[in-house]
């Protein structure tokens, strides 16, 4: 086999493939509200997207995950799609509402069944079931007491985490306890784009705190309950550069960095909250008498890097944080006007390993939101996504040239899903999903990904 992958031509999937390592993990990634749906069944509760989804304006088309990829009943023909692929790895979320209805309290065992059936399927296809225990559907019943703001939270989390454990540790080793902290925290509580739709900067930061602390605690149960049990967190980390050179633009650069990605790696890795967005903050009065004591060292196995595009920043002294973000130079952009910047990605992993030095990094997203439209024979030439996604995992490739400890790369996403604020109108699947049918299409992506896993068996 080396020798045949020394010959194969260069720019060919093969010459691609032979550059990771063996046993590495490919993969494809999606998240529960995104494409579950039966939002009702099996006494599922609601979450706070369930809610936040029925308020007007809230978003895109009034569009919701109420059915979105009806993955809850097609879970087998999905992981079929996967074992076509050549996937390794699947990484999933599980559902918080659809275990424990209100939160806290006895587990709902139809819930957990659901994913216990999903584990033996990914199983005997051969495939690794990564499980991320949230991403942003929280019960609403949380909510209603405060939520992640909640002084509890990290009990009730570590509570949830060990009921899933508890099913599926046997089968199940490798674990995320939370996706995008920086999301859900600011996002969803400061600009209020996303659920549960507040705009209070103070509680972010308290969301943000508990989130941190949430993680130890679950990840403290998992290992209790599964011996061997590798734990992590996955984080939002685009490329962040200045404008120009400028003392002014690379201050902001670095304040933009510290505010977004810093206040969560830092504390991961055993410091505090950094002290220039802890300034950001105060002057723009965020502290509100908060104490911000450093939370527990994360502790993780390996870190998960969810990357997408460049961010460049200018100082604008007229806008929050004195941050401004540039569009660019006319580079390739995606629908969710993203600029298209492969080497960010390599950029970012050895960044992140030169200043942080974690065990293990995967790349737990990657992917690309393009208006795909199915020819006449009914395929889906996305020569654009396609582009994208061999980009970036040449970049992927260039980080282990230098050195970096990458485990596994995960596409975002498997299915084109419910893309939060943004309804249905992104697309970021491999795979095409009719929304109105339930049919899948493999896309010419899907098709790529799949010439791509052979070559690398």
């Amino acid at each position: 086999m080396s020798g045949l992958r020394e010959e194969a031509p260069a720019g060919s999937v093969e010459a691609l493939a032979a550059r990771f390592p063996p046993g590495f993990a490919w993969g494809v990634s999606t998240s529960a509200y995104q494409i579950e749906g039966a939002v009702e069944a099996d006494g599922r509760g609601a979450s706070i997207w369930d809610v936040f989804s029925r308020q007007d304006g809230r978003v895109r088309n009034g569009d919701s995950g109420a059915t979105a990829c009806d993955h809850y009943h097609r879970s087998a023909q999905d992981v079929e799609l996967m074992a076509g692929l050549g996937v390794r790895a699947y990484r999933f979320s599980v559902s918080w509402p659809r275990v424990m209805p209100s939160g806290t309290g006895e587990p709902n065992a139809r819930g957990l069944d659901f994913y216990d059936r999903l584990v033996d399927l990914l199983l005997v296809r051969g495939i690794r079931p990564v499980l991320n225990l949230y991403h942003w559907d929280l019960p609403q019943a949380l909510q209603d007491r405060g939520g992640w703001a909640n002084p509890d939270m990290p009990y009730w989390f570590a509570t949830y985490a060990a009921a899933v454990a508890e099913r599926v540790g046997d089968r199940v080793q490798q674990w995320l306890t939370i996706n995008e902290p920086q999301v859900f925290a600011f996002t969803g509580h400061a600009t209020g784009r996303h659920a549960p739709g507040l705009t209070d900067w103070p509680t972010a930061l308290r969301v943000a705190d508990a989130a941190l602390r949430s993680h130890a605690a679950a990840r403290d149960r998992i290992r209790a309950l599964v011996p061997g049990a590798r734990v992590g967190v996955a984080l939002d980390l685009n490329l962040v550069e200045p404008a120009s050179p400028s003392e002014e633009d690379t201050a902001a650069a670095a304040r933009h960095h510290a505010i977004r990605q810093r206040w969560f790696l830092d504390p991961l890795f055993g410091g505090g909250y950094p002290p220039e967005a802890v300034a950001a903050h105060a002057a723009a009065g965020h502290l509100d008498g908060l104490q911000l004591e450093a939370p527990p060292h994360g502790g993780l196995d390996f870190l998960g890097v969810n990357y997408y595009t460049r961010e460049t920043i200018r100082a604008d002294a007229d806008s929050p944080f004195r941050i401004g973000f540039v569009r660019g130079d006319g580079s390739e952009r995606t629908t969710m006007d993203w600029e298209v910047h492969p080497d960010g990605l390599s950029q970012v992993l050895r960044r992140v390993i030169a200043e942080y030095a974690p065990q293990a990094l995967m790349v737990t997203e990657n992917g690309a939101a393009f208006p795909d439209v199915p020819d006449g024979d009914g395929r889906v030439p996305d020569e654009a996504r396609r582009r994208y996604l061999e980009g970036h995992v040449a970049a992927a490739a260039d980080a282990i040239d230098a050195g970096v400890p990458l485990e596994g790369y995960f596409v975002w996403s498997l299915l084109d899903n419910f893309e939060w604020d943004k309804g249905f109108e992104q697309r970021f699947g491999i795979v095409r999903v009719d929304y109105r049918t339930q049919r899948r299409t493999l896309k010419a992506s899907g098709e790529w990904y799949r010439e791509l896993l052979a070559a690398a068996r």
